[in-house]
């Protein structure tokens, strides 16, 4: 199936039929350069990303800090920062999926699409700014979270590592984006689900807490949940304490990253480029 998704990628880049790769690369970043001169006239947009995280950090890392249980005996600040710079990825599927529906509701996805553009290239446009974006965001919160006292305790190679995990996280969360703004083009809907899904999800995971501490019946869920995953493989390679925990997604936390991450992605990425097609008619 990813050998499909793939090939439909490839071919919805290249079209208009005749135009090559390059013509394809070029489309796109002219894409992304519009989505990055729409946010500099907007950073509170780029607020937004970071604003989430930096929050969760200073109200968990300092004043719920005494009543928290720490996994272990490590130091809950760098526990914590690990489900914050999760956190600050998810936050990047809201203004993706607004400004995919604005451009919907706007006309220019039509106007885009009567213009000899490779279609692919809206959408590979749309994730590579706010994947720019989105990166300012993470280097933002690590700064913030060093601040605070978090540390590796790791090599570099290791490090590089976890934050490329949170770049890959990051950057098929926006494809997620990219799909909700295709198929909810009410800028209402968005702007109430996505916090939820912002806030929320990183809860039910072990981002802030242990699943052992959470209720039975959630445990499993939290468990399974990708922002566990992400959370857990990124604490691995940091040297930071990590969720006890005995069930297969604990012991293996990137093969469990490797198959929801990839599941997503191809989901995400073949109903957008194919919903682009018509979308607005």
């Amino acid at each position: 199936m990813t050998a499909t998704v793939t090939a439909e990628a490839a071919r919805s880049l290249a079209e208009p039929a005749g135009r090559g790769p390059a013509a394809a690369v070029t489309e796109t970043l002219a894409v992304a350069g519009r989505r990055l001169r729409h946010l500099r006239r907007a950073p509170g947009r780029f607020l937004g990303i970071t604003l989430n995280p930096l929050l969760t950090m200073l109200v968990l890392g300092f004043l719920l800090e005494k009543s928290l249980v720490i996994p272990g005996s490590g130091d809950y600040r760098e526990y914590l920062f690990a489900g914050a710079v999760v956190q600050g990825a998810l936050a990047g599927v809201g203004p993706t999926a607004i400004a995919v529906a604005s451009d919907v509701r706007g006309g220019v996805i039509d106007r885009f699409r009567s213009m000899p553009v490779s279609r692919g290239s809206v959408l590979f446009g749309h994730t590579l700014a706010d994947f720019v974006v989105g990166l300012g965001g993470l280097v933002v919160v690590t700064g913030f979270g060093l601040l605070l006292g978090w540390r590796p305790h790791a090599g570099p190679a290791a490090v590089l590592a976890g934050f490329g995990l949170i770049a890959v996280f990051l950057y098929v969360m926006l494809w997620v984006g990219v799909l909700l703004g295709l198929t909810s083009r009410s800028l209402e809907t968005i702007s109430s689900v996505t916090p939820l899904v912002v806030t929320v999800l990183p809860f039910l995971s072990s981002a802030f807490l242990a699943p052992a501490n959470l209720p039975s019946w959630l445990r499993t869920f939290a468990e399974w949940n990708p922002v566990s995953a992400v959370a857990q493989a990124c604490r691995e390679l940091w040297g930071n304490p990590v969720a006890e925990g005995s069930g297969f997604p604990a012991e293996h936390p990137v093969l469990v990253l490797a198959l929801t991450l990839g599941t997503v992605f191809v989901l995400a990425a073949a109903t957008a480029l194919r919903r682009y097609r018509t979308v607005g008619t």
